[in-house]
């Protein structure tokens, strides 16, 4: 039987990143063959990886790296958030982040397929990870972004990475363009302009909107408070010329009611038209980029003010760890009792 040094375990460790343990035993089980034993850490991490797959990882991080005139933003995920703290998941967190922006691949197949720095593909980096960490570690999605040597990136993460966002301007600087990107990390635009909602999507919105606005009234109604109007439109994209112009008479009409002189309604309109259309955009400033009040200058929304500094945002990405996955509700106990138990079987 072969002598198994430490250095050799050292070598065979700093070749595949297993324990110290696992690389001891992969020796001892191969006779000190150092490629025999890599191919049977490799073996037993797919196995240990397989028995992972069914788990949810909905815990993790994004990663963010641009690359001259592109950037990637990635999210990789885990089963807890206590491996986002695990200096190899971070590394492999930013290396795929790297890869991707290096590499521009259409899907995540592709992506998966990239080589990395150390020649192994990220699919076996990943399968490596989920054997020498210990829970499942899972590449869930990437976005790339391109832009033009003028424009610029706002690359920006929060709360420890577990946002990433990218964001492109034209016009403006980098600095410019990481407020930008602070502000979509905050308040979460799904899109950029209102030509993007689906208008299935607004009437859906506006009618839970509304709802919320007739569950208010009762509350109003019982300590006597007037009542909320409910909204008749909640998109730009349904304001048409005809709403606009109907919008318009009935301010005038409003005004005349009210006994107001027609000499100073071009005063008076509007700033009621922009009260209507501020009224009737509430999806739009939800879920819209351009429609929102920018959090650095609340007086504005985020394209009146890019307007008036001469820029505007070309595109963005925004990953928020975990969104979208539905976490199992496990008993602690009885995972911890598993988790032991497998740890005693393997």
């Amino acid at each position: 039987m072969a002598n198994i040094t430490a250095a050799l375990v050292k070598e065979l460790r700093e070749k595949s990143g297993a324990g110290v343990m696992d690389a001891k035993k992969a020796l001892v089980e191969t006779d000190g063959d150092m490629d025999k034993a890599i191919e049977l850490l490799r073996e037993k991490g797919m196995a240990k990886a397989a028995k992972k797959a069914d788990r949810v990882a909905a815990e993790g991080l994004t990663g963010v790296y641009v690359d001259g005139n592109v950037a990637a933003v990635v999210e990789v995920n885990a089963e807890t958030d206590f491996v986002a703290k695990n200096a190899q998941f971070t590394e492999l967190v930013n290396e795929t982040a790297k890869v991707i922006a290096e590499g521009k691949p259409a899907n995540n197949e592709e992506a998966l397929a990239l080589t990395t720095a150390s020649g192994e593909t990220l699919e076996a980096a990943y399968v490596n990870a989920t054997a020498t960490i210990g829970e499942k570690i899972s590449f869930r999605r990437f976005a790339l972004l391109e832009k033009t040597d003028g424009q610029s990136f706002g690359a920006y993460q929060h709360n420890g990475g577990r946002i990433g966002v990218i964001s492109v301007l034209d016009g403006g600087d980098e600095a410019l363009a990481k407020q930008v990107s602070m502000h979509i990390a905050a308040m979460k635009p799904k899109v950029l302009s209102y030509k993007e909602l689906d208008p299935q999507f607004v009437r859906d919105e506006l009618a839970q909107m509304n709802h919320k606005i007739e569950q208010d009234n009762e509350s109003r109604a019982l300590v006597d408070k007037p009542a909320l109007p409910l909204l008749k439109y909640g998109s730009k994209a349904e304001l048409t010329d005809d709403v606009l112009a109907q919008a318009e008479a009935d301010i005038k009409a409003e005004l005349q009611a009210e006994g107001k002189p027609e000499k100073i309604w071009d005063k008076i309109i509007p700033g009621k038209m922009a009260r209507f259309l501020l009224d009737n955009t509430k999806v739009d400033q939800e879920y819209t980029l351009l429609a929102q009040v920018y959090i650095m200058d609340d007086s504005k929304t985020v394209e009146a003010y890019l307007d008036s500094v001469n820029a505007k945002v070309v595109d963005f990405a925004r990953f928020e760890v975990g969104e979208g996955i539905e976490k199992a509700a496990n008993d602690f106990e009885s995972e911890v009792a598993a988790t032991m138990a497998e740890a005693l079987n393997s």
